[in-house]
């Protein structure tokens, strides 16, 4: 919950209240005090703020600050339902004094092979009272704390503007613009935004495989479903970007609510929002076209050269009936940038739990189904070759009952029984501790990976009876047997955000 390295998140930007019944939920209180006592005397000068958002809210329902874990609101709170409950970032960036978001639309065009794009602009929605730094005098002040549009959007003080770089809502080039002009490394900003995003779509990947597996028929070539994320970010003083959160459902709406007299209100187009959303949904839908492919099969074919006086015939030749090669021809260019795979090889050394949800899901069995029974758990110890004397099958069923009992109990969604995608992480790492204990935790982890998919690969080549064979849900076959007292190989660092350009 402290580790300041996931993803760009500081302490507290993730859920500390599990979906748990009531009873277990209160018992998180002193927990989180316990954990906020041991922060403060590792850096006495610590003096966080936390922002309490209920679980299954919006538009900024129910947000409030605290000073204190122990304060009676929050025990309140939890009584009724979960909430998220997040360190507060006290030294957000400010433009004309005061705070503000970014809402950057991402597209996950498809999950296997792992497919993302980013808007080339997205919005800035502004506080709409200056910003000062939270005291127990203002924790109140929702027009202060909280960019949430549709809470200042009731502000007296809220503008609507005809144009992109003033206002209430902007778009994040204007801002970029303006800091531009301050002698601001643009390049440097989207450079670790990007990483951000692609860090935190790896993070969500497993779990949606183990989702989408369970939907989707098997079988069928190419993506059959995509998502339109909504990335909400804070830049900090230092203009680190910090992931507030990620809407899966954003909005698309491109008009605002104007009230004519009270209670009656009209809607109004808003300038911004039609810039930026209209753009990503159209060019979300060019992206995923399913005959794109077979259009430009066909204009490929068409435009291979004759040679001689026929060349002349090229233009007709190429030329849709109707006159137009090309359908997109008079559309703007695509204002959703690829940046993965264009950066997969920065990032995929994160990539090992996906590879490990390719692990359970190949040993699922049953169609729909989204939790490993034991006989599933047995057959991949025995397929990857894991059990030995040290560690027999009778050990292998009892870390089976001990890791899937402990996760059960920390759902309310009791449907199906058996080991989730979490606890076989679990059990994953503990495996992979037992087999490589002198090598580091990352490296005991990849290196059983290695194993496993090494294994599986030559379980398949037998299947098939033929040397081409790929293991179903992990990678290629390997060629040769993986070291497994040898390090994996890694890249160095963090030095890859520089590396990221700019969206043009």
């Amino acid at each position: 919950m402290f580790d300041r390295t996931v993803a760009g998140t500081p302490p507290f930007h993730r859920p500390v209240v599990p979906r748990s019944p009531r009873a277990e939920r209160s018992m998180w209180i002193p927990v989180l005090q316990f954990k906020v006592r041991m922060v403060k005397d590792d850096d006495p000068s610590w003096k966080p703020t936390f922002i309490v958002k209920p679980d299954g809210g919006c538009q900024g329902d129910g947000i409030y600050l605290i000073k204190d874990p122990s304060d009676i609101r929050l025990a309140g709170t939890l009584q009724s339902r979960p909430a998220v409950v997040q360190e507060y970032i006290c030294k957000p960036l400010l433009i004309d004094k005061l705070k503000f978001d970014i809402r950057l639309y991402v597209l996950l065009k498809s999950l296997d092979p792992l497919e993302i794009y980013i808007a080339k602009d997205g919005l800035s929605r502004f506080c709409t009272e200056p910003y000062q730094e939270p005291t127990p005098k203002n924790l109140h002040h929702i027009f202060m704390h909280l960019t949430n549009y549709s809470l200042n959007i009731h502000s007296g003080n809220f503008i609507h503007s005809d144009s992109t770089s003033t206002g209430s809502k902007r778009t994040f080039s204007s801002i970029l613009c303006r800091l531009s002009s301050k002698g601001v490394d643009i390049k440097k900003v989207w450079s670790d935004i990007i990483s951000l995003v692609i860090k935190t779509v790896i993070a969500l990947t497993p779990e949606l495989k183990v989702f989408y597996q369970s939907d989707i028929p098997t079988g069928r070539p190419g993506p059959t479903c995509f998502q339109i994320l909504g990335f909400d970010i804070l830049l900090m003083k230092n203009l680190k970007p910090i992931l507030l959160e990620v809407n899966a459902n954003p909005s698309m709406r491109i008009e605002h609510e104007h009230e004519l007299s009270p209670g009656v209100f009209e809607n109004v187009p808003s300038l911004v929002d039609e810039e930026v959303k209209v753009a990503v949904i159209r060019d979300t839908l060019r992206l995923m076209d399913p005959l794109k492919k077979k259009r430009e099969n066909q204009s490929q074919q068409l435009e291979k050269p004759f040679g001689g006086k026929e060349d002349a015939l090229d233009g007709e030749l190429t030329s849709a009936p109707d006159g137009n090669a090309n359908p997109e021809a008079h559309l703007p260019s695509i204002c959703l940038k690829q940046v993965f795979p264009k950066y997969a090889k920065q990032f995929n050394y994160l990539r090992l739990v996906d590879r490990m949800a390719n692990l359970f899901i190949r040993f699922l069995g049953i169609k729909g189904s989204m939790k490993l029974g034991p006989t599933g758990f047995r057959t991949f110890i025995r397929n990857c070759k894991l059990s030995s004397s040290s560690l027999s099958m009778a050990a292998v069923d009892i870390l089976y009952i001990d890791i899937t009992r402990r996760w059960n109990s920390m759902t309310l969604d009791q449907r199906d029984s058996g080991m989730c995608l979490q606890a076989f992480v679990e059990a994953f790492f503990f495996l992979a501790q037992r087999k490589f204990k002198m090598l580091p935790l990352h490296e005991q982890v990849a290196s059983l990976i290695d194993l496993c998919e090494y294994h599986l690969s030559l379980l398949d080549e037998k299947r098939l009876g033929c040397g081409r064979g790929v293991p179903s849900g992990g990678r290629p076959a390997h060629r040769g047997t993986p070291q497994e007292s040898s390090p994996s190989a890694q890249p160095a660092g963090d030095n890859y955000a520089n590396k990221l350009p700019l969206p043009r």
